[in-house]
């Protein structure tokens, strides 16, 4: 942090928060809310004599409540800027005749108690995001006490109690009766692995975390008893088994097992039932104090950026990368960019390794000074727009712009299109074409395949980047499906018109096929989900038509299920060969009847 505060070309804002963004890759306009700190930062010393005759006593949030801190403080010893903060909710002063004592301690004047809040608007051409976490909260698992027992802390106050930083000087003290405990306890999995409380998933760094603590507590205190409670220890990082095994080696005893109550004696000392897994027996110990090893979860505003921005969550609520393997640092919208534990729980060379992907894939977008884009846009024909607004409702990167009210037509910004082909396809007017996926180009191609003999044919729609590659992963894996499936390549499943699809059986297809990226796999956000909406219409109408809706059938296949793709069409055939030539023929005239 001091290092980025004292580089001449970053701009640091502190007590900042981000309340809007616009625009896209390039020129990216963010809305930044600076909060007021009352103190001129530039002109302030950090000499403390404003703390000092501060009246006001808080606990401290840095650490974590076990120590207190003044109504003007240092959020931390490394904090940058390296200036004081006034909370004016909790200070006395803004009515000079109760306090103001710290304007007269201080001999700058750096204090001014009519600061406000401003706002500033901040012009970037990419963006990072680097929200960070948030600890799990344990109040709710009233089991193991923590909102009842004094003894009983989360890892982070402990980390706070070992640090020689912290209020206690790196001395280990009960907060009961500051003494050197005797026997501490550990609970992994707090908040994690859970499907009831917290998130069921790993958090990534409890175990570490807990193996370390062992460690330091072994060095300073070599006859202090602990006990670790776990369901398995996840010790993959390099050199992490090492120092699980060198835990062991020192005398901490590893209980496989979660507690399932903790009481209270007189003295203050917890009492703690387990279940050891390993021996089937139920195990009672006394312990001194406890601690619990807390899980990760997203940050609090993980979700109000997400709509800023257009980005997506995983069913865990940490952001979705572009790509896993790929693009794991690239989110769906271009420009934007991931970094730490935004994207999910990871542990502080994970987190740097990240950042530094980030920052060069920043790098490479932005060096040139200009924006190359692909050419497959969207494309508004102003004179069929009925300035309805559906193209952009369906845009999943908000590139279609449309004033419903004044009746200005849509508008596409070629910088923000990643050409998904959304809009077309449910453009009720055909007031959108796509460059290189036009309307007459997909449908020409379902008349040649159709040409000749179309009973004997499997129309197929794939998208670009899953069902498609999918196909061709069968191909150069030499697996075995009908050869009478005809493809046509799409972008994205969400550029498939359902006229594409009349169009087909008017041509006499026996079955068609739809197929594109999972469920909350699409490569372009959430369009899939208007592909799914659409195909459900569709069968609708079939039904209403009286039509058979097994004739058009939905399936999800991703670029490496080449196996599912060549079961697929062999599904595919066998319906196909369930349809007649009556009623082929009966389809198509009903189709034409339509028309007329």
């Amino acid at each position: 942090m001091t290092d980025v505060g004292r580089h001449p070309r970053i701009k640091l804002h502190t007590l900042s928060e981000v309340v809007g963004v616009k625009g896209y890759v390039g020129s990216f306009d963010v809305r930044i809310l600076k909060k007021a700190r009352y103190v001129d930062e530039k002109e302030c010393t950090a000499c403390g004599d404003c703390a000092d005759v501060c009246p006001v006593v808080r606990p401290d949030e840095f650490n974590l409540g076990l120590s207190s801190r003044k109504a003007i403080f240092s959020p931390f010893p490394q904090a940058v800027p390296s200036a004081y903060v006034l909370n004016m909710n909790e200070c006395l002063g803004h009515n000079p005749s109760v306090c103001a004592k710290c304007i007269e301690a201080c001999d700058k004047g750096c204090i001014n108690f009519h600061m406000s809040d401003q706002e500033i608007v901040e012009d970037v051409g990419s963006i990072v995001v680097a929200t960070g976490l948030e600890p799990y909260d344990p109040t709710e698992l009233d089991e193991y006490g923590y909102t009842r027992f004094e003894n009983v802390l989360t890892s982070l106050e402990f980390e706070r109690l070992i640090n020689a930083g912290g209020p206690t000087e790196g001395e280990v003290l009960r907060p009961t009766d500051r003494k050197h405990p005797r026997s501490i306890g550990f609970i992994q999995c707090v908040g994690s692995r859970s499907a009831k409380k917290g998130g069921n998933y790993c958090s990534n760094v409890c175990c570490m975390n807990t193996i370390k603590g062992t460690l330091m507590l072994k060095e300073h205190y070599h006859d202090i008893d602990i006990k670790v409670f776990y369901i398995d220890i996840r010790a993959f990082g390099k050199g992490f088994e090492e120092l699980y095994t060198r835990s062991r080696r020192l005398g901490v005893h590893y209980i496989r097992g979660l507690p399932g109550t903790v009481e209270e004696d007189t003295a203050g000392s917890l009492r703690v039932a387990v279940e050891n897994t390993a021996t089937g027996k139920l195990e009672i110990h006394h312990l001194d104090m406890l601690v619990l090893a807390l899980g990760i979860k997203p940050a609090s505003g993980t979700q109000k950026l997400q709509e800023m921005l257009g980005l997506q969550l995983t069913a865990d609520g940490f952001f979705l990368e572009a790509h896993p393997k790929l693009q794991p640092v690239d989110a769906a919208t271009r420009g934007v960019f991931y970094a730490g534990c935004a994207e999910g729980p990871k542990d502080i060379k994970e987190s740097v390794t990240q950042a530094s992907a980030a920052a060069a894939r920043a790098i490479r977008l932005m060096h040139k000074g200009e924006i190359t884009s692909e050419p497959i846009t969207s494309h508004v024909i102003t004179e069929n727009c009925k300035c309805c607004g559906k193209c952009a409702e369906v845009c999943p990167y908000n590139a279609i712009t449309v004033d419903v009210k004044k009746k200005i037509p849509a508008e596409v910004n070629a910088a923000a299109c990643a050409g998904c082909g959304t809009c077309a396809a449910e453009c009720p007017f055909g007031a959108i074409t796509m460059n290189h996926f036009t309307d007459s180009q997909i449908l020409n191609q379902v008349e040649a395949l159709l040409e000749e003999e179309p009973k004997e044919k499997i129309l197929a729609f794939a998208c670009n980047w899953c069902s498609y590659a999918g196909a061709d992963y069968a191909g150069v894996s030499r697996l075995q499906y009908p050869p009478n499936v005809r493809l046509i390549r799409t972008m994205c499943s969400g550029r498939v018109d359902e006229k594409f699809i009349w169009e087909g059986f008017e041509k006499g297809a026996p079955v068609i096929l739809v197929s594109g990226c999972h469920i909350g796999d699409c490569h372009y956000i959430d369009a899939n989900h208007w592909t799914e909406k659409r195909i459900k219409k569709v069968h609708k109408k079939m039904e209403k038509s009286g039509i058979r809706r097994e004739r058009l059938q939905l399936e999800w296949i991703s670029a490496a299920e080449g196996i599912r793709f060549a079961q697929v069409m062999e599904r595919m055939e066998a319906l196909r060969q369930s349809v007649t030539k009556e009623e082929i023929a009966e389809t198509i005239e009903i189709l034409k009847n339509r028309k007329k």
